[in-house]
Parts: C-alpha cells; structure tokens; sequence
C-alpha cells in the first residue's frame, strides 16, 4: 500500500474515534498507522466479500474501522490500488475491557451502525456460531497452551469449507526479539488497561504444527517490518 493511500485511509478510519474521548482517537491513529499488519490485510486480500468477521481481543475495534473506511474509499471511487476491499463485512468483537468496548461501539456504530456490534466477554467463550472468519491479533498468548488447543478447536469448527482464521503471534524461538516483543506487549497490555498476566508462547514452528493438525493451510507471513519485534501473522484458510 503505497503511502498517500496508506495516509488518506488512516484518517477515514480514526475519524470516528475523534467523537470519544480525545485519547482513544490519538491511539487510533497511532496503531492503525504504525502497524504494519493492517495493510498487509489489504493488501493480500485475506477477506472476501459479505465475510462475517469475529475479533476476538478486538479492543476498540481498530480492524473493522480500517476495513470499513477502506469499503467507504472505493465505494466513493477514492481507492488507488490493484485490489478493492471487500464489500458488505459484518463484524462482530469480543473485548474483557468494558472501556474499549463502550469506546469502540460509540465510534463505529455511529460511523456505520449495525455492520460493527463489539461486546464484553472472554473470547473462550465467545458465541462462535454464523461466522466465516475469526481473527486473534496479538491475544492468544494471554491464555494457557490446553485453552489455546480448546480455542482452536472451537475455532476450526465454527468455520465453514471457505473459512479463514487469522492470527498474529510471536516467534519464541527468535531469542532477543522474542523477548523485546514481550516488554512491549507487557507495556502495551498495561496501557489498554489489562492486567499484566503470564503468557505462553510458543516457537513458530510450533504455532504451525497445531494449526496444521486442526486441517487448517497456514500461509506465513513477517510482521516486523521496520521493528525490532519477533511476530508473524498467519493466514490459517480450512483445508
């Protein structure tokens, strides 16, 4: 995504945080500029069209206001890219922090009503039914390894033969990067409010092999770029 569309985009999406407070609207734009997994999302057209997305730790709702915005910019003909967004999405989130949540329907259901419904909950019980995507940024390593397998599960069941689960975590096995991920996750986890609990990681390879065993393709792909990080974002499509 080259950068005046990349920089046009950001301020479609963080526009509707600007009508909460005036930090959630400053994050916004911090994330979803400086975050190098949201245009990768476009740019390798991981979402189909009239897709039912369910976010899981999708804190303020950052990934459905950047696709929405997206949808919004080529419907108004102002998109400048070989691949057009999808159209028609619905998305649906699952937050522990009440804040974000309240933050994040305030913004997105007054920028695009229905189409975004963000809830309090713990994703390991989230309602899994009438989805075709489900999305865990950064999040599954807050939970034990057996959770993740039973998540996975849950996940792999909930999704039909053109199902995609989609998915970002840290390489363990990348020694000194692994670790300043983890500070900064730590740090960042502390700001959005959370606890700061223990987490199980685990090495790339691993993260593969167990969604490999679930019948899931997984399509690798860095997501460092321009840091010192240690993650990858993995493009898990049923098999």
């Amino acid at each position: 995504m080259h950068t005046r569309l990349k920089k046009r985009l950001l301020n479609r999406a963080t526009k509707p945080y600007a009508r909460t407070f005036f930090t959630n609207y400053f994050w916004a734009r911090g994330k979803l500029g400086g975050d190098p997994i949201f245009p990768a999302l476009l740019d390798g057209n991981v979402f189909s069209d009239g897709t039912r997305l369910l976010d899981l730790g999708c804190g303020r709702g950052l990934l459905a206001a950047w696709l929405l915005a997206a949808e919004k910019m080529a419907d108004d003909g102002h998109w400048m890219a070989p691949r057009t967004p999808p159209k028609a999405m619905q998305f649906r989130g699952v937050e522990l922090v009440a804040r974000e949540v309240r933050c994040g329907n305030a913004a997105l259901q007054a920028a695009h009503g229905n189409r975004v419904s963000l809830e309090i909950g713990d994703m390991r019980d989230a309602d899994m039914t009438g989805v075709d995507a489900v999305t865990i940024l950064d999040a599954l390593h807050y939970i034990p390894h057996a959770e993740q397998d039973c998540l996975l599960d849950r996940i792999r069941a909930a999704l039909g033969t053109d199902g995609v689960f989609v998915t970002r975590v840290g390489d363990a096995s990348k020694g000194w990067r692994f670790n300043f991920s983890q500070r900064v996750d730590a740090c960042m986890a502390a700001l959005q409010g959370h606890r700061l609990p223990p987490t199980w990681c685990r090495p790339l390879s691993e993260w593969q092999r167990v969604l490999e065993a679930r019948g899931f393709s997984v399509q690798v792909l860095p997501m460092s770029q321009g840091t010192w990080f240690a993650n990858a974002l993995l493009i898990c499509r049923v098999v």
